[in-house]
């Protein structure tokens, strides 16, 4: 196995147009945010905005790990608290017959080290979905996709669900013969599985202290492992989703792993094109951490309120030794700050970091 590539500046190679780009995003999310907010009178995230469940749980970081390993947050044993938030990615509020790729938002608190510019607190965010590879390879061809979405959104619930059923049939059949797609399953075709059970990806790729990598989350206790791939029956539930998740938390300790995969070959493992997945062959991932999370009420009025409306998740929110990376991450950095002041200007509620322990 080769050793991993040590960071370096140069691995990333900044667009001539991103500047642009980013504020053609800006300009598209707005679209998403006024609208859904006039609609509803709430303000939401434009991007994830329904969340299925908030978890607070605990962070154990592993003893004795191999050097390369031992890297920012992960650099020392211990335990941080969490806060988990369970979502699937559309900009408005839908049903959940509408079948969506899930995301799961990470925030540990209490991460020591140098910050990132302008990152507020003391957190380290994670942000996954249950897909090793995002759907664009560029800020660029996102925008496309983000543009038709604006279009669409919250117009035509019914025909929304109807085309998800249609989609799911035919992401199903491409499974079958071995074929995975990313576009599809964000347009309404992904399998509608209990999001307990999934595996996470950070799908775009971060440093890592002296290296670079992905990130993942991967479900290990016997009461998250036995719901993955379940599918949730959402005919008539519109909240379907949320529902299972605080009846399955209400008497399940969920344990899952996290887990860092290193860059070995920049050429194999790009750093600026997110459609490629890191074969897990060449580059393997190695447990750093354990999520532990107790059995607990996963829609607690005042930790929604806390966590749903008061904070915000971006990967740009953490350590200097976690610098999101790629032509993707960098365009999230505007985005996200833009989205949360969106959120808090309409709704009036001030967005903050948990303060230390």
């Amino acid at each position: 196995m080769q050793a991993p590539v040590r960071y370096n500046p140069t691995v990333e190679n900044v667009l001539p147009d991103e500047g642009e780009t980013i504020t053609e995003l800006c300009q598209t999310f707005d679209t998403i945010l006024q609208r859904v907010a006039d609609d509803s009178g709430h303000a939401v995230r434009s991007v994830h905005a329904k969340a299925h469940g908030i978890l607070e749980g605990v962070m154990r970081i592993e003893d004795g790990l191999p050097p390369e390993f031992a890297q920012g947050l992960f650099a020392r044993p211990g335990e941080h608290k969490v806060y988990m938030r369970l979502s699937t990615n559309a900009g408005d509020i839908l049903p959940d017959a509408i079948s969506l790729p899930r995301g799961l938002a990470l925030k540990v608190l209490d991460a020591p080290g140098e910050r990132l510019p302008d990152a507020e607190g003391t957190t380290q965010d994670f942000i996954m979905v249950n897909g090793p590879v995002f759907q664009a390879p560029n800020a660029r061809k996102f925008l496309g996709s983000l543009k038709l979405l604006a279009a669409t959104t919250d117009r035509a619930e019914g025909l929304k669900v109807a085309a998800s059923t249609v989609l799911r049939g035919v992401n199903k059949a491409l499974q079958a013969v071995g074929v995975e797609s990313a576009a599809i399953n964000a347009l309404g075709g992904a399998p509608n599985v209990d999001p307990l059970g999934e595996i996470y990806y950070s799908v775009t790729p971060f440093r890592y202290g002296d290296y670079i990598a992905k990130f993942s989350l991967r479900p290990l206790s016997p009461g998250l492992t036995a719901r993955t791939g379940t599918e949730i029956d959402a005919s008539g539930r519109p909240d379907a989703i949320r529902e299972t998740v605080r009846s399955e938390m209400a008497g399940t300790e969920g344990v899952w792993e996290f887990r860092v995969q290193l860059c070995r070959d920049l050429e194999r493992q790009p750093v600026e094109d997110p459609t490629v997945a890191w074969d897990e062959a060449e580059a393997p991932f190695q447990r750093v951490a354990t999520v532990t999370v107790r059995p607990q009420d996963s829609w607690d009025p005042a930790r929604v309120q806390a966590v749903d409306e008061g904070m915000r998740f971006s990967v740009w929110t953490g350590l200097a030794a976690h610098r999101p990376l790629g032509n993707i991450n960098r365009a999230r950095n505007a985005a996200y700050r833009h989205s949360a002041a969106f959120r808090e200007r309409f709704n009036g509620c001030p967005i903050h970091e948990p303060a230390a322990r």
